[in-house]
């Protein structure tokens, strides 16, 4: 008995198979008017559509939960950068407490070389200005 189910399934669907490729062949081979294209497009479209909003419909739980698993990641990553960021700000500061020191040091350093320098040239200019004979002494007299 069962055998005989089975037979019968089985001629079935081959007749069910050899009908459906018969006017999948007729539909290649005949001309379509315009009208026949439309509707076939309407319906491919309204088929198109509903795929489309049963993925969506299906997949709006998984986004959801991909969107609570970013902000679970987030909000990690925050408690962790908080820490770091605070021993990274008291870093920055003493770092830039001791380059405003040596920036300072180099500054006051500069302005002596610079004093010296402006006291030398001074210096050499008056001795310059003494050494060279004037116009009322004759040259080689000093």
């Amino acid at each position: 008995m069962s055998d005989d189910m089975t037979n019968r399934n089985t001629t079935a669907s081959e007749g069910a198979s050899s009908a459906g490729s018969a006017s999948d062949d007729a539909s290649w081979t005949e001309s379509e008017s315009g009208g026949d294209r439309a509707e076939k497009a309407r319906e491919w479209m309204t088929q198109l559509q509903s795929m489309i909003e049963q993925l969506a419909t299906q997949a709006a739980p998984v986004v959801r939960e991909v969107g609570a698993k970013a902000a679970e990641l987030a909000a990690i990553a925050g408690d962790k950068a908080g820490p770091v960021a605070t021993r990274t700000a008291a870093v920055t500061g003493q770092a830039g407490q001791k380059l405003a020191e040596r920036a300072r040091g180099l500054a006051a350093e500069l302005r002596r070389d610079q004093a010296a320098a402006d006291a030398a040239a001074e210096d050499g200019s008056e001795t310059a200005s003494e050494s060279e004979p004037s116009e009322d002494q004759p040259a080689g007299t000093a």
